[in-house]
């Protein structure tokens, strides 16, 4: 969950958040991941994105992404 001024655009923030965190990964976990990568990408250019309205807490939206956890 990210909280970010309306000043910057949503698609520099994921492309920057994307880009340092497949650097951390890879430089702490190369040797694991290396050949399960596609090519020399970590992540696809895809994202998504959901914005909820005045109507939901940050405790709610907290809860509902801590129960994102598959079965």
């Amino acid at each position: 969950m990210i909280s970010y001024p309306a000043t910057i655009f949503l698609s520099n923030l994921v492309r920057k958040l994307k880009t340092i965190s497949s650097l951390k990964i890879r430089q702490e976990f190369f040797n694991q991941i290396r050949r399960i990568l596609w090519g020399k990408r970590f992540w696809t250019k895809s994202y998504c994105v959901i914005s909820v309205g005045d109507g939901a807490t940050t405790a709610i939206i907290e809860r509902y992404i801590k129960n994102q956890r598959p079965n």
